[in-house]
Order: C-alpha cells, then sequence, then structure tokens
C-alpha cells in the first residue's frame, strides 16, 4: 500500500564503505528531508576518509534490474545519480531514465572523490555529457567537472557563469555551480535556469570535513523536489543544510571527514504571537 504522506527518492550512486559519501550520505539525507529512499547501486567501492582504495562496478543489468524494481513498486518523485563508474552504465541509467519517465532528475556528475581519487572512467565523461545532461532538471558540477563537461577553463565566477550558460546549452534545464573550490576566501554557488540567476555568497569555512558534500547537496535537492518544492527553494534548502552539516561535523577519521547528517534540513523561521 502506498503511503499517502511520504515521498520517495532514488539514489543512482556508489556505496562508500566509510559512510560519508555516495547511498550511504544519500540516505542519510533523504531520511533527514522526511522522504522514503531507495536506491540502485552503481559500484562498491572500498574507502575510508583517506582515499578509495578499490572500486567494485556492478553488472550492468543488476543496476537496470534495480532501477526498474524501484520504479514499478516504490514510483520516485525525484531521481538523483552520482556516482557512475564507466561508459557503459552512464548509458544504461539514461535508458531506464528515459524509458521509464522518471521525474525531477538530478545529475550530480562524479568525477573525483574529495581524496582526489578518480570515480569515473576519462571515456564516460563525453557519455555523461550527451546522455544524461538532456534528461537532468538539474545538474550540479563542482568547477572541475565543470570544465570538464564544457571543455572551458573555470576557475572564477565570470567562468562559472559561462559554464553554466553552455552547460543549458548541452541540454541541461537547470545548473547550480558549486563554487567550494573558488580560490577566495568567500564560498559562490550560482543558480541557472536559461533565464534566471541566483547567488549565494558565505564565508568559506576552513575545515576537512567536507567528504561527501557533494553528494548530499544532490540528494537534498532531490528530496525537496520530491516533496514539490521549487529548484530554487531546494537549493536554498540544500545549500543551508549542508553548511550546517559542515560547521557541526563530528570530526571523524584522519582525513577528509563526513559531515553530521543529522544537522536541521531547514530553519524555520519563528511564528509571530
Amino acid at each position: 500500500m502506498t503511503s499517502k504522506t511520504m515521498t520517495v527518492a532514488l539514489s543512482i550512486a556508489g556505496s562508500d564503505s566509510g559512510g560519508g559519501a555516495g547511498i550511504q550520505a544519500d540516505l542519510k539525507t533523504f531520511h533527514a528531508f522526511g522522504a522514503f529512499g531507495t536506491t540502485a547501486i552503481t559500484a562498491i567501492t572500498v574507502q575510508n576518509t583517506l582515499g578509495v582504495q578499490a572500486v567494485h562496478p556492478i553488472p550492468t543489468y543488476i543496476v537496470r534490474r534495480q532501477i526498474r524494481a524501484v520504479a514499478e513498486d516504490l514510483r520516485p518523485a525525484a531521481v538523483k545519480s552520482g556516482m557512475l563508474a564507466s561508459a557503459e552504465l552512464v548509458h544504461a541509467i539514461a535508458d531506464e531514465i528515459e524509458s521509464l519517465e522518471l521525474p525531477n532528475y538530478v545529475l550530480d556528475p562524479v568525477m573525483v572523490a574529495s581524496s582526489g581519487d578518480r570515480l569515473l572512467d576519462a571515456g564516460a565523461e563525453d557519455s555523461i555529457a550527451t546522455r544524461l545532461l538532456p534528461l537532468a532538471s538539474l545538474v550540479t558540477p563542482n568547477l572541475d567537472e565543470a570544465a570538464i563537461l564544457t571543455g572551458m577553463p573555470v576557475h572564477a565566477v565570470p567562468d562559472m557563469r559561462a559554464a553554466a550558460e553552455k552547460l543549458i546549452a548541452l541540454g541541461a534545464q537547470a545548473v547550480l555551480m558549486k563554487g567550494g573550490h573558488l580560490e577566495s576566501t568567500e564560498l559562490v554557488d550560482l543558480l541557472f535556469d536559461g533565464q534566471d540567476w541566483t547567488e549565494w555568497r558565505r564565508p568559506k569555512m576552513n575545515t576537512l570535513s567536507t567528504h561527501g558534500t557533494g553528494c548530499t547537496l544532490s540528494a537534498a535537492i532531490a528530496a525537496g523536489l520530491a516533496q514539490g518544492r521549487t529548484i530554487r527553494e531546494a537549493v536554498d534548502d540544500a545549500l543551508g543544510y549542508v553548511q550546517r552539516a559542515i560547521q557541526t561535523a563530528p570530526g571523524l577519521g584522519g582525513g577528509h571527514g563526513p559531515l553530521n547528517h543529522f544537522a536541521s534540513p531547514r530553519i524555520i523561521p519563528p511564528t509571530a504571537d
């Protein structure tokens, strides 16, 4: 029996044995936002806060069947994808999203882990641009990912704007350019939907607790979209959540540590008496 109140979100991503990123981070984030989390695991990684030691891709037909099993019985109101590992998987996932008409697709083009370890075959980069971008309600690249997808250098805010425009031209409905890698004391994130720009600015935090930030952000956005938030509202909620999750991070591990996924998903202003 389908719940009348709880929405379903689907994460198509890799498993992180360290629990800070990937499927694990996505499920924690969906739960924080009150969405029921479902998964299609694309790869099993051997990793912790110090780095990725090994990657075992899941056979493509198993990934396809996971997506179909969820869609047939627990119809997701939004979908996000993260680590996709290979071009073959990218094409298979694009086929399933398209044929099953899965809505509110958030594409996090995961290519390299926080530790610097590669999580996507170099040959799959073009496939993400040609197959998945045209299906995306929102794509959430960092500066490095945007540079790879567009073939443009992306180092400063004007570059971010130019890259966002090109990603829209390549087929994405909206782009959230993440500015965490800017060489600046200020963090700038830009949302562009092909017409309107929204900009968020805040001081950059000096912290190593950044493992899984991109996964957490895209999962939070997907949860918001599943619950009927607009893209701008969902992005605003997600950025605030990630900031609070970093500020209150538990300080685990000896490398890039995980966030605090128990952080408040939204700050509700007090009502007047």
